[in-house]
C-alpha cells in the first residue's frame, strides 16, 4: 500500500533511538509525488548487508524520448548510462558514513567497460518508466537507531542525485543522444557481420591494450590499432559515419607474432567484443559475433555425459566417449568438451590460444605421428577437425599461435602481429608451409554430437536455507557445491555471477522435469528472461539490485561444470 512521504518522515521521528529491529517498520513504498520510494528489505542489524531500496519514476517524468528505450541494445544502453550517473552523483553527494557496522553506507552497482542488462537500473519498454535499485546501511549508534541520520539520506542527500541523474529535462540533451547513436552504430556493426560474411571488426584507431591485468581502462600511450590494406572494411555507420577496420573473415584466421607483440591482447578484445562497450574505452568500435566463444584445457573439471567422439575414441579402457563423464578432466578431454559444448550452445566462432591450450589436442607434429602410429593414439587433434567444423557447421575459428606452424596448412588467413601492428600474411605463410608438407592423417569420421542430455531435478535446491554466493569471477557457491567458472573468460563481471545462481536454482525448481534436455532448460530460461525481465528468475520479496544478464553460452558453460548436476 502506498503511503505520502510524510508518513515515512513521521515514523523514523518515532523510532530514534530505539532497538535496531524497529527499522522493520519502515518497509513500504512511499510517494514522493514527482517517483515513488521503496524500501525493500530491511537490514537485521547494522552489521548485516545494507538494506535494498529502490525509485520508481513514471515514464512521462522521467521524460526520455520513446527511440532512446523502444529497442533492447538502444533501452540497454540508456539504462547503463543512467546507472552510472546516477552512481556519481551519489557517490558526489554523500559523506564518510559514520555509525556502527554498514550505518550510512550508500551503495549502487559500478559498472565496468562493458555495456551490460542489469537489475540495478531498468527501463520500461513500453512506458520508459525508470526503476533504479540500491542500498543503503540503515545508521545506528552500536545497536541503537539513528533516525535523523537515516532522514538526512533520505530527504536531503537522496533526491538532488535522483533528479540530477534520472531526468531528461536536467540532463545534457547532446550527451544522452550521443549514447543513443552509439548504440545503434554498434548494432549496426553487429548486423552487418553477418552480411559480410565477417566473425569480427576491428576499427583504426581502436586501443586494445589495457592499463593494467587487473584495469578494464584503456593504456595511455598505447599504439592505435590499423588494419592490414588487404583486410581493411568500410562501414558506413548511421551516425558516426564512414568508418574503417580490420575486417576477420568468416573461416579459420591464424594470429602469430613474436612474444609481447600484441597476439593475445587482439584475442582478448575479440574475446569482449561479443559485449558493446561504453564511449572513451577505445574498443567501442570493436565487434565480434555474439556467439564466439573462447575455450581453453581445464584440467580437473567435471564433465556430464558429453559426446567427445569427435576428437576422443577407442580409448585402451574402453570408457564410453559417445556418453563420456568424468569428474577429473585432462587438459584435451576438457578442451574437446568445451568445443563440443560450444557447439551445443549455439556457438558460430571459436576462440583459442596456443598458450592456454593442450598441446595434443591441438596439434600431433610429423614426428610424433611416424612413431606412435593413428592406430595407438585415441585423441584426433583439433587440427584435423578445424576445416570440417567451418565445411560442415559453419563454425569459424580464431587462433592465437606463437611456437606452431602447422596451422598455416589449414589457414584461411594469417594475420602477423609486430609491435602491436597487424600485417596479413596469408601468402608468405603459406608459402613458406609448402617447404614443410604435413604427413597427414586420416582423421576418423564423425557424425553430429548427441546432444540429448536430460537434466533430473535435484530435491536439495527446495531448502529454504538454500543460498547462492559468488566469489569475484572465479565461482558460484550455491548452498556447499562450489562451480569453478574461473575459465570462462568472457564473463565480464561478478553480477553475471549471481544471476548464474539464480539461473540454477530457479531452473532447478521449475524447469527441470526430468523430460528437459539441457539446450531445451537453457532455452526456457532465456526466454523467460527475454520476456519478463531478467529478475524474473529469483525468487523472493524483492528484486536483487546486483545481477547483470549472462550471454546463452555461460549459462550453458554454467551447467556444464556444475558437479551435482543430474544427468
Amino acid at each position: 500500500m502506498m503511503q505520502p512521504q510524510t508518513e515515512l518522515k513521521n515514523l523514523l521521528q518515532r523510532i530514534d533511538k530505539k532497538g535496531y529491529p524497529a527499522y522493520k517498520d519502515t518497509k513500504g513504498s512511499y510517494d514522493f509525488k514527482k517517483y515513488i520510494f521503496s524500501i525493500d528489505h530491511v537490514q537485521g542489524d547494522p552489521f548485516a548487508s545494507p538494506s535494498k531500496m529502490s525509485v520508481y519514476i513514471r515514464g512521462e517524468a522521467a521524460g526520455f524520448p520513446a527511440e532512446y528505450y523502444r529497442e533492447k541494445e538502444c533501452r540497454i544502453a540508456l539504462a547503463d548510462d543512467l546507472l552510472r550517473r546516477f552512481g556519481r552523483n551519489l557517490r558526489k553527494a554523500s559523506g564518510r558514513p559514520s555509525g556502527s557496522g554498514k550505518s550510512g553506507l550508500l551503495f549502487v552497482t559500478r559498472p565496468g567497460q562493458e555495456i551490460l542488462e542489469r537489475s540495478a537500473l531498468e527501463i520500461d519498454e513500453k512506458n520508459g518508466g525508470i526503476t533504479v535499485r540500491f542500498e543503503i546501511g540503515f545508521p545506528a549508534n552500536g545497536r541503537t537507531i539513528n533516525a535523523r541520520e537515516l532522514v538526512k539520506i533520505i530527504y536531503e542527500i537522496l533526491p538532488p542525485c535522483i533528479f540530477d541523474s534520472l531526468y531528461y529535462a536536467a540532463l545534457n540533451a547532446k550527451e544522452v543522444e550521443r549514447v543513443y547513436r552509439l548504440a545503434k552504430d554498434q548494432m549496426y556493426i553487429r548486423q552487418e557481420l553477418k552480411h559480410k560474411n565477417l566473425a569480427a571488426f576491428v576499427a583504426n584507431g581502436a586501443v586494445l591494450p589495457r592499463e593494467s591485468g587487473i584495469s578494464g581502462l584503456p593504456m595511455k600511450g598505447a599504439v592505435a590499432f590499423v588494419s592490414p590494406p588487404s583486410m581493411e572494411t568500410e562501414l558506413n555507420l548511421p551516425y558516426h559515419g564512414t568508418i574503417k577496420g580490420m575486417g576477420i573473415k568468416r573461416g579459420i584466421t591464424l594470429i602469430v607474432g613474436g612474444g609481447y607483440h600484441g597476439k593475445s591482447t587482439l584475442l582478448k578484445a575479440l574475446e569482449s567484443g561479443v559485449y558493446p562497450h561504453i564511449a572513451g574505452d577505445g574498443r567501442e568500435f570493436v565487434i565480434t559475433e555474439e556467439s564466439a566463444v573462447k575455450l581453453r584445457a581445464e584440467d580437473g573439471r567435471s564433465i556430464k555425459r558429453t559426446d567427445i567422439s569427435m576428437f576422443i575414441s577407442n580409448l585402451p579402457n574402453k570408457k564410453d566417449t559417445v556418453h563420456f563423464y568424468t569428474e577429473d578432466a585432462s587438459g584435451s578431454t576438457s578442451q574437446a568438451a568445451g568445443v563440443v559444448e560450444s557447439i551445443e550452445a549455439g556457438a558460430k566462432t571459436f576462440l583459442m590460444d596456443e598458450d592456454t591450450s593442450a598441446t595434443n589436442f591441438m596439434i600431433r607434429d610429423e614426428l610424433m605421428q611416424r612413431v606412435v602410429n593413428r592406430e595407438s593414439e585415441p585423441i584426433t587433434p583439433f587440427i584435423d577437425r578445424v576445416g570440417a567444423l567451418y565445411t560442415t557447421c559453419g563454425i569459424s575459428t580464431i587462433l592465437v599461435a606463437g611456437s606452431s606452424g602447422s596451422y598455416f596448412h589449414k589457414a584461411d588467413c594469417v594475420i602477423q602481429m609486430n609491435h602491436y601492428k597487424p600485417y596479413e600474411i596469408t601468402e608468405n605463410a603459406k608459402q613458406a608451409a609448402e617447404q614443410y608438407p604435413m604427413v597427414q592423417e586420416e582423421a576418423l569420421p564423425w557424425g553430429t554430437p548427441d546432444f540429448q542430455r536430460i537434466i533430473k531435478p535435484d530435491k536439495s535446491f527446495r531448502d529454504p536455507r538454500f543460498k547462492i554466493k559468488t566469489m569475484g569471477l572465479d565461482g558460484i557457491t550455491l548452498a556447499h557445491d562450489t562451480i569453478d567458472v574461473r575459465y570462462l573468460e568472457q564473463l565480464a563481471d561478478n553480477e553475471q555471477l549471481n544471476l548464474l545462481g539464480y539461473l540454477m536454482k530457479y531452473a532447478q525448481c521449475h524447469v527441470f522435469d526430468g523430460k528437459k534436455t539441457l539446450s531445451q532448460v537453457v532455452d526456457a530460461l532465456v526466454q523467460r528472461m527475454e520476456e519478463r525481465g531478467i529478475a524474473s528468475v529469483c525468487d523472493g520479496s524483492y528484486v536483487p539490485c546486483n545481477l547483470a544478464a549472462p550471454r546463452r553460452q555461460e549459462i550453458f558453460a554454467a551447467f556444464n561444470r556444475y558437479r551435482k548436476l543430474m544427468l
